[in-house]
């Protein structure tokens, strides 16, 4: 075994490349970008974040006013005060890593229902500003102690934070009165009212953990008590001196925290409200529309069986609205339930081989989306009109409105898309194949009337031109890179296979930015291989399912099928020469390959991979192989262990992985490397020293890079261009 050190990292600085430093420098081309968006009802505004700069990582609040197409600064953090983004509270810093943030300034921000009043934190302090007045300046807003998820009552009078585990109430209007507290859990250790639960927020999507009621007297609160999960300890070698970070991390088969709702009211009554107990311990989301109760959507520990319910505001009891149940799971769609204007209720369900959308009255929901348009993600509401986000080709996301006229695709698709609607005003997001950077333009009575600029850089690289098809009989999106230099004929190039293979994430997409680091790679010498096999999404209920119980072997065998492919296609490609790189599952199934196909792989890097999927946590690794102490063939068949150990053909492998990870902790790549050492394996393991799973601190997300191409040289014996 060899071991690079993370101060190796800096003697690189004199090599590096253009594309490596500027990938990292502009937090892989995402400073610039408007993103968050959120349309008044009225349809007049639209807020959103965006740096001033593509290598600035300060994130400031913009405004556009709709009627005259001119965007306006509205809040830049810079003048608030001194910040220091170093000492975030560690809820904080946790909650930016779940959602895998990498800038700083204004990351998030919250608004009452009309668009009038943005709230949000910085530097530990709350702020507050009104957003429809040009020269309004934020005001600091009186909390106790650190606040976190600060978040407006719909009226815009009240603000509702948690802080040291409470959740409390304070006035936004300048009324006087004392900063209430609604839910507090009294010292008890390991609770906390109001906060998202590490499974919740890494694996459900759901950042938030209270919600207000339309008319601002109560909120729905959860209770997290995480005494029954299991404690990690996440030390930092290169300090010793420091004690190491004590994390509660619910592995497979081991306890979750032990999540309930409470509806907490202003005037300091509260009552428990009925989510099924112990028999649905995953409180998947919430929702409270004007002129209806609260909506609850609980899940069941083996995933099969996923209820809504409506409570009681009054007493806290549940009504059933639906119940969906799946031999294998049900899977969990962002953005439902909701209600329409009219009174319709909007929820998905899997039918005809398809994820569709229903609508209707919430005894008679039927599906308003045909089959073979696979829905994503609903994002928004208004009045009687759905959008939300689908894919009729698993290449392309669509954005798509379904109300009084119908089913309606918003622009021409053949790109990736995403947006917001309020008022019949839309923003629409789009990156296409040819686009050098995304367009965001904004919709309204069939017209483009303005469009958000985009301040991101342009990659110092030629312009990835993949080339896409579907590989064989399971017809396997693929793509294929080539270096900007190459013509056909003139030699075989070796092959690096570049996927990320696994559930809840797409490479294979039509759109440029998907391929920036494989072009580079590319450019360097290499064919560069793409392919989203089995597990995928957008490909139907059927498509995901199929690693159910096995990790590996689906995933593998269709990159592998997808690889032959791509060579018959394209002679150029060298099969006899073929490396594979990933991180997170992308770096398991890199592992995975070099150890169970050495016959098809000749060497692999494999980023934060997880090796034992008994080291993972409970709502992920569950849904797929089962229990552990139940299904001990499905964690074995999916481990490494078994083929570390067997394996007689050594391939240069090496390993990555951040001490700091609380993701996919670095336990994964040590005993790996371990069993590895004692089978005699020679292998090259990168610890980087402080870095979590996001691995963006610029320094060593760019020498990666180059170390990375640098062992691939030397392993598959290519000549430095």
């Amino acid at each position: 075994m060899s071991l690079v050190g993370a101060t190796g990292l800096a003697r690189l600085e004199v090599m590096t490349e253009s594309f490596p430093r500027q990938e990292a420098r502009t937090r892989r081309f995402t400073l610039g970008v408007p993103r968050a968006f959120r349309v008044s009802p009225d349809g007049s505004r639209v807020t959103y974040l965006r740096t001033q700069g593509g290598s600035d990582p300060v994130t400031c609040l913009w405004v556009l006013d709709v009627a005259s197409g001119s965007e306006r600064l509205a809040v830049n953090p810079r003048t608030l005060g001194e910040g220091d983004e170093a000492d975030l509270p560690p809820q904080e810093r946790a909650r930016r890593e779940r959602v895998r943030e990498s800038a700083g300034g204004i990351v998030a921000y919250a608004a009452d229902a009309d668009l009038t009043l943005a709230v949000f934190s910085w530097s530990g302090r709350v702020w507050a500003a009104d957003v429809t007045q040009p020269d309004a300046i934020p005001c600091q807003v009186a909390v106790t102690g650190t606040a976190l998820d600060p978040r407006p009552d719909p009226a815009g009078k009240r603000l509702a934070y948690v802080s040291a585990g409470a959740l409390r109430v304070t006035s936004l209007s300048g009324e006087t009165g004392e900063d209430q507290v609604l839910a507090d859990p009294r010292g008890a250790a390991g609770v906390t009212f109001g906060l998202a639960e590490f499974i919740a927020a890494e694996e459900m999507d759901r950042q938030r953990g209270y919600w207000w009621s339309p008319d601002g007297s109560a909120l729905l609160v959860a209770r997290v008590d995480e005494t029954p999960v299991q404690r990690w300890h996440i030390a930092d070698p290169a300090n010793p001196g420091r004690p190491p970070a004590v994390v509660a991390y619910p592995a497979a088969g081991t306890p979750n925290a032990a999540v309930s709702l409470a509806l907490a009211r202003l005037d300091g009554s509260t009552a428990d409200a009925e989510t099924g107990g112990a028999a649905f311990p995953y409180l998947v989301t919430a929702a409270w529309a004007d002129g209806h109760d609260p909506l609850v959507v609980v899940q069941s520990r083996d995933q099969r069986t996923v209820r809504l319910l409506s409570v009681d505001p009054g007493t806290g009891r549940s009504t059933v609205l639906r119940e969906d149940t799946d031999p294998v799971w049900v899977e969990i769609v962002p953005g439902v339930p909701a209600w329409t204007a009219d009174g319709r209720l909007i929820w998905t369900a899997d039918r005809d081989g398809t994820r569709r959308l229903l609508a209707g009255p919430p005894g008679a929901l039927k599906p308003v989306t045909p089959p073979g348009l696979q829905v994503r993600a609903v994002l928004g509401v208004d009045g009687d009109t759905v959008l939300f986000s689908a894919s009729d080709e698993p290449t392309e996301i669509g954005l798509w409105a379904y109300g009084p006229d119908g089913l309606s695709r918003i622009s021409d698709g053949g790109t990736i898309e995403t947006g917001a609607r309020g008022g019949g005003t839309t923003v629409v997001a789009s990156r296409g194949p040819d686009d050098e950077r995304a367009s965001f333009r904004v919709h309204r009575d069939g017209a483009v009337v303005a469009e958000l600029a985009s301040h991101a850089e342009t990659p110092a690289l030629p312009a990835p031109r993949p080339l896409l098809f579907s590989a064989g009989p399971r017809e396997i999106r693929t793509a294929v890179l080539f270096p900007s230099w190459y013509e056909p004929g003139q030699g075989k190039l070796p092959v690096l296979l570049d996927p990320y293979g696994g559930p809840h994430a797409q490479r294979v997409l039509k759109s440029r930015a998907s391929y920036l680091n494989a072009q580079w790679f590319a450019e360097h010498g290499f064919a560069v291989v793409i392919a989203d096999g089995r597990g995928t999404p957008a490909r139907g209920p059927e498509w995901e399912r199929a690693v159910a119980g096995d990790l590996a072997g689906p995933v593998l065998e269709d990159q592998v099928e997808a690889l032959h492919e791509a060579a018959a296609r394209y002679p150029g490609l060298d099969t006899g020469r073929v490396a594979i790189r990933g991180w997170s599952f992308g770096g398991f199934l890199a592992a995975l390959a070099v150890l169970r196909r050495p016959d098809v792989f000749g060497a692999a890097i494999a980023g934060a991979p997880v090796t034992d999927w008994r080291l993972y946590d409970t709502h992920y690794t569950e849904r797929y192989l089962g229990q552990p102490d139940r299904e001990a063939e499905a964690y074995e068949r999916s481990g490494l262990k078994i083929y570390a150990e067997r394996v007689a053909d050594h391939r240069p492998l090496m390993l990555i992985h951040g001490l700091a990870d609380d993701n996919v902790v670095v336990a994964h790549t040590l005993r790996l490397s371990g069993t590895l050492l004692a089978a005699g394996y020679p292998h090259t393991v990168l610890p980087l020293t402080g870095i979590t799973h996001m691995a963006s601190q610029e320094t060593v997300a760019e020498n990666m890079l180059l170390l990375q191409l640098d062992f691939l040289r030397r392993a598959l014996g290519v000549t430095a261009r």
